[in-house]
């Protein structure tokens, strides 16, 4: 079968929920709304998001409906049970998870500190709390810099964090400190990422942390989207911290992006080069710089700022390439807390011969669009419903 698009650019806007699912009560996220609220607060101009129908989704403040927009639109549920970044990715490529990660709401117990202490070989750690990442280096820094002991923190996601001064302990050394981690964080504890936080400065007042981050992720089961596209000879181009979140698993060029400009820039490179398959790339600022921040104003530029970055990508499309934006989970900048938050996932779908101003409805889950993904290439997923038919 020839393919109907001869590539697949799939671009996850890190956060940028929908409106929250009908079961957001249980996980405390009742009201949960992020694109909604963000677009409550204010006048958010988003001319080219709109054209292509996310105003068509729901309704939406300040962003009235299009009549005949470019693409076709819609929502996805999270079908897992979770609302972090590895659940949402994976749930993308087929994989649903019926059991959350686990999660640390009063810190890791001693049994895995201890381990962590004596296989690593370091003096001890700090904090082992639930915390903001920048609250937490700002709080334990200095104190850090005196000890050499790393600061241990993790949030209500399922995550084993370690940040540490790049003088103090250089980021190789801190990279292997996380691979020890990630090899005892297993069984009932296996977290859904280690990651590495790297910072520097000389006091709380400066200390900021570096580009250097790196995810430890579980891997996933070998059923996924990337794996099989792979082993049909296909690409599998990932952007910025898509690889980590897979383990590697199946991808067969890995460009390194560190925020959102640098991952649109890597997209259009990668559109620019001859491939056949998935690109898939993430835009991580809106979930860690402004979602977890609790920075609506933040979150609002940064929408803006994509929005006027859209055109470029557009451009760069073929005729037989496919768009699709969705995202991973919530984080309504709005809410107390810094966590993320359980909403349905946005889906915009455009191709220059795609239908265009399909209702794709409420979709049962993320992995719909995996399994379109899947369709397009004559590959089948355990999971998901294609639209692949309807555009």
């Amino acid at each position: 079968m020839d393919s109907k698009f001869k590539r697949i650019v799939l671009m996850v806007l890190d956060s940028a929920g929908i409106g929250e699912m009908p079961d957001a009560a249980d996980w405390g996220d009742k009201g949960a709304d992020t694109l909604g609220n963000i677009l409550k607060s204010r006048k958010v101009n988003l001319p080219n998001l709109q054209k292509l129908g996310l105003g068509n989704i729901r309704s939406l403040q300040n962003l009235p409906v299009v009549e005949s927009p470019a693409g076709s639109y819609g929502k996805c549920a999270l079908k897992s049970n979770g609302k972090d970044t590895t659940t949402g990715h994976w749930e993308m490529a087929g994989i649903v998870l019926e059991k959350a990660f686990p999660t640390f709401p009063n810190g890791f117990p001693p049994c895995i500190i201890d381990k962590f202490v004596a296989e690593t070989n370091i003096p001890g750690v700090l904090a082992n709390i639930p915390a903001s990442g920048t609250e937490i280096i700002k709080q334990f820094g200095e104190e850090h810099i005196k000890t050499g002991k790393p600061i241990v923190y993790t949030s209500a996601d399922s995550v084993f964090q370690i940040a540490a001064h790049e003088e103090i302990i250089p980021v190789k050394r801190l990279y292997e400190i996380c691979e020890t981690a990630r090899e005892i964080l297993d069984g009932e504890d296996k977290v859904g990422r280690v990651i590495a936080r790297p910072f520097i400065g000389e006091n709380a007042e400066n200390f900021k942390r570096t580009e250097n981050r790196h995810d430890y992720a579980v891997p996933p089961p070998a059923d996924n989207l990337l794996p099989l596209l792979k082993g049909k000879g296909l690409d599998v181009v990932c952007i910025g911290k898509i690889a980590s979140i897979y383990d590697s698993m199946g991808v067969t060029e890995d460009l390194t992006a560190k925020n959102n400009d640098q991952s649109i820039d890597q997209t259009i490179d990668a559109l620019n080069a001859e491939s056949r398959g998935l690109i898939f790339s993430n835009l991580v600022d809106f979930d860690m710089l402004y979602g977890h921040r609790r920075d609506t104003e933040g979150y609002a530029r940064a929408l803006e700022h994509f929005d006027n970055r859209l055109p470029e990508i557009l451009d760069a499309l073929r005729e037989d390439d496919l768009f699709v934006i969705t995202a991973d989970h919530g984080n309504d900048p709005t809410k107390e807390g810094s966590d993320h938050t359980r909403e349905y996932a946005p889906l915009l779908v455009y191709g220059k011969s795609a239908k265009q101003g399909v209702n794709l409805g409420t979709r049962q889950s993320l992995s719909d669009i995996g399994q379109t993904i899947a369709e397009n290439f004559d590959l089948k997923l355990k999971n998901g419903v294609s639209f692949l038919m309807e555009i």
